[in-house]
């Protein structure tokens, strides 16, 4: 691997350590009542997105709160000694990939049979520190 490959793996590597991420998979929700959810809280900070949540009628907000409490545990563990109040932590990246569908037959009249689709979804969240990527987007510019 060249000299530059190498530099910007490393780079690469060091920003990952300050990234944390969780995911949930086959939650039961149809992924495009949870992308509502996603699309509300990505770019938040993880205070104001814990509330957003937290507060949230839609029935898709509860599995995703847990999942940002996950993803901050994981930031937590990574980052011994640090506080989230002085990390400045936000969502980064939120996701939402199509589970597997489990397909069931509904009785239809004059015989048929029609349908049903019950789908899920499998979310992803990355929480990261808007401190630790300034400093980390100075050095890959070096």
């Amino acid at each position: 691997m060249g000299a530059r490959k190498h530099n910007r793996a490393e780079a690469i590597k060091e920003a990952r350590k300050h990234v944390a991420m969780a995911k949930l998979n086959d939650v039961p929700t149809s992924p495009r009542k949870m992308r509502l959810v996603a699309d509300m809280v990505r770019g938040m900070k993880v205070e104001l997105a814990l509330h957003a949540l937290m507060y949230s009628p839609k029935a898709a907000a509860k599995p995703m709160y847990k999942l940002l409490r996950s993803a901050i545990a994981n930031w937590e563990a990574k980052n011994e000694g640090k506080r989230i109040e002085d990390a400045n932590l936000y969502v980064k990246e939120v996701f939402v990939d199509e589970g597997r569908t489990l397909k069931r037959i509904q009785p239809a009249p004059q015989g048929r049979a029609h349908r049903i689709r019950k789908r899920s979804n499998h979310i992803t969240i990355v929480v990261d520190s808007r401190i630790a990527e300034a400093n980390v987007e100075a050095k890959v510019e070096e």
